[in-house]
């Protein structure tokens, strides 16, 4: 099975067409961006020789006749992201597709999940699909601007259910999307086991009120309580927390976020990452009683929205040590096992079939930014480890 790198190149950059803004590109799940992009990947599909099919999430599928194995990623980004990430999965996926199909290897189909990124969720697109999260419960959920899920999902065509017992396994591979290979100067990473993941929203009421005539002893400000929370929660993770552990309040929204006014209201994201679910849980004890807290001692009152998130997940031996030997066959001593601190769709996946990932370096640990990047040269390697892998397994 010989890939060819010039048609896969060619085709990682036509994806990054869509959406393209700088050097990164702005294609949220379900935009026009967005959309444009799966009718694209859909005519790819099919040039393959593959079976094109949409559900009614927008997951888009390239199937192949039979039994085969499912490799892919998503091609959504996140509000300003990289032209890598998720796309190269998807891209890598089908250049092993066709390059399988020419030398008359295996059968491999590949998908595209949609809303990986979370515009509604955590990896709503393969959350659905793998039953992890119902259909009628994800379009309950609201974005940041309070479109629901229902609403943003009508301009899919798609409804037909794709049948997971076709497939026999899943391999996603992936930019690193942090500093590790870069900094090392190594060629690819077999990822060990992906994190688990919690995110909710956390609302904060307390009382607006004139920011020149209202005494600050007085105040009941939603953002104080914000920045006292930010603080305390901190304190109170360094007995419990790793290294390895990361939390993030990344998105913040205040009313009447004016600068003359005290403000009333304060809505913001808590993530928490780690790959123990038990100290998972142990955070999540420490976030509420300590916004709790906090809404007691100064007056406010506070609401906690519905929490999301996946468990840690370890990846199959079998197709974990298929990659493990590409790589040493094509880059020796220049490959690593190692963990993903970054949530992918595989983390669902793995509900219904064995999956494993494979990693390629990102230019400076940098990702979900416009300036995210990838030598060249890695990006052929990686699609050569991922289709030398796959060849593996179907020998094997």
């Amino acid at each position: 099975m010989q890939v060819d790198r010039a048609r896969f190149l060619a085709d990682l950059h036509g994806l990054r067409a869509f959406g393209a803004c700088g050097a990164g590109v702005v294609r949220p799940a379900y935009s026009e961006a967005d959309m444009a992009a799966r009718g694209w990947l859909a005519q790819r599909f099919e040039a393959a020789g593959l079976r094109v099919q949409t559900d009614a999430m927008g997951n888009l599928f390239g199937l192949a006749d039979g039994p085969s194995i499912l490799l892919g990623s998503h091609s959504d980004s996140q509000p300003e992201g990289g032209w890598l990430d998720g796309a190269l999965g998807v891209i890598a996926a089908l250049e092993v597709a066709r390059a399988s199909r020419e030398a008359g290897g295996p059968a491999v189909s590949v998908v595209s999940f949609q809303d990986e990124e979370g515009r509604f969720g955590v990896t709503t697109g393969s959350a659905v699909w793998s039953g992890h999260l119902a259909l009628a419960e994800a379009d309950k959920l609201l974005d940041h601007g309070g479109v629901s899920l229902a609403q943003a999902r009508r301009v899919v065509a798609g409804a037909g259910a794709v049948d997971p017992s076709q497939f026999t396994g899943f391999i996603e591979m992936h930019i690193e999307q942090g500093p590790v290979l870069d900094t090392v100067g190594e060629r690819i990473g077999v990822v060990s086991d992906i994190v688990g993941i919690r995110d909710m929203k956390i609302t904060f009421d307390g009382q607006q009120n004139h920011a020149g005539t209202t005494p600050m002893h007085l105040r009941r400000d939603a953002f104080q309580a914000v920045a006292a929370f930010n603080r305390l929660v901190e304190e109170r993770f360094a007995p419990v927390v790793t290294p390895a552990t990361v939390w993030t309040i990344g998105h913040l929204s205040m009313h009447p976020n004016a600068s003359s006014i005290v403000p009333g209201r304060a809505v913001f994201s808590m993530q928490w990452r780690d790959g123990d679910a038990e100290r998972l849980a142990a955070m999540e004890r420490i976030i509420r009683d300590t916004a709790q807290e906090v809404a007691k001692r100064r007056g406010l009152d506070v609401a906690f929205g519905p929490m999301s998130g996946l468990e840690p997940v370890a990846m199959d031996a079998r197709l974990r040590g298929a990659l493990e030997a590409s790589a040493q066959d094509l880059v020796p001593d220049a490959w690593r096992v190692m963990p993903s601190g970054a949530l992918h769709d595989a983390t669902n996946v793995a509900r219904l079939m064995p999956v494993a990932m494979l990693f390629v370096p990102s230019i400076g640990g940098i990702s979900h930014a416009f300036e995210e990047d990838t030598a060249e040269a890695d990006l052929i390697t990686g699609v050569q480890v991922l289709a030398r892998a796959v060849a593996a397994l179907h020998a094997g």
